[in-house]
């Protein structure tokens, strides 16, 4: 029955000086003042009806009721704490990180080994999709979507701006004897032509729309269309960001600095009450310190 069993501070303070056998040593184990920790056996002798201690003079001692329910007291809270313990390892064991495929594939996936390196005792566990995420449902710890960043009851930090810039392989561009000013664009196929970012990115050159070959159907992943980009197909509208080895390997090359920006950005976010998570703290700091933004 629940009315059976006393309150668990005096428990918990009895526990521990029935432990030490020192009313001070228990009050400094439990951050309480002594006087707490007499008040709190006191409430218990009371509710037991019987003394658990005997006050000397220079000592402290276990009467007989004491001596009953010393060790049985302690090993329950070994048991409770044993049980604490393991779940904190249990929780800190794997990372589950829900997020979009162009951010995992493109950026997320390739630094992974350096993170596990960094902390081998948890594994990071990823999942790709753009759904809405039920914190309260799922076992997912934290997201990557993107957005403007404001999610009800989610703490957000932006990653990566989204912005698209131009992007063609340096085949394609000497084939077409080389993409010197952006009208020499119109010699090339777009690749994902229906993408109403083509027509920002244009009109940002100061080009006219209507001589835009949209011949290609759209791909949508971006992943899909810089490979398409690669492969000599046309030209794709790319974030930067996803694909500077490429861009260092030769594969991409971007011919004009023209930037689109939308105004939305790519976001880590997870519940309010869990910004204290150890592994989502550190992954949190990780991917900020990965992208250079400032950590809070």
């Amino acid at each position: 029955m629940t009315d059976a069993l006393p309150p668990l501070a005096a428990i918990r303070v009895f526990e521990a000086a029935a432990r030490l056998l020192s009313f001070t040593k228990a009050a400094a184990e439990l951050g309480m003042t002594q006087a707490a920790v007499s008040y709190q056996v006191k409430l218990l002798e009371e509710r037991l009806g019987a003394p658990l201690f005997l006050r000397q003079p220079r000592a402290l001692a276990l009467t007989e009721a004491g001596q009953w329910l010393a060790p049985r007291t302690t090993e329950a809270f070994e048991l409770l704490r044993d049980a604490y313990s393991r779940f904190g390892e249990r929780e800190q064991a794997t990372l589950v990180v829900n997020t979009m495929h162009t951010f995992a594939a493109q950026w997320l996936a390739p630094r992974l080994g350096v993170y596990q390196l960094a902390h081998p005792k948890t594994a990071v566990q990823l999942e790709t999709t753009t759904r809405v995420v039920d914190f309260s449902r799922e076992e997912v710890d934290v997201v990557i979507r993107s957005g403007k960043g404001k999610w009800s009851g989610l703490l957000t930090y932006k990653l990566i701006d989204v912005r698209y810039t131009l992007m063609v392989s340096p085949a394609l561009a000497e084939k077409v004897g080389g993409l010197h000013r952006p009208e020499d664009m119109f010699k090339v196929d777009l690749i994902d032509p229906h993408d109403p970012w083509w027509i920002d990115w244009f009109k940002a050159c100061g080009q006219p729309i209507d001589k835009l070959n949209m011949d290609l159907g759209p791909i949508g992943l971006q992943t899909i269309t810089a490979s398409a980009a690669i492969a000599g197909r046309g030209a794709a509208l790319l974030v930067k960001e996803f694909f500077e080895q490429e861009i260092r390997d030769g594969r991409l090359y971007q011919p004009f600095d023209v930037m689109v920006d939308t105004e939305t950005a790519y976001w880590l976010a997870f519940p309010e009450g869990r910004r204290n998570v150890p592994k989502i703290k550190a992954f949190r700091d990780w991917i900020l310190a990965e992208i250079g933004q400032p950590g809070v």
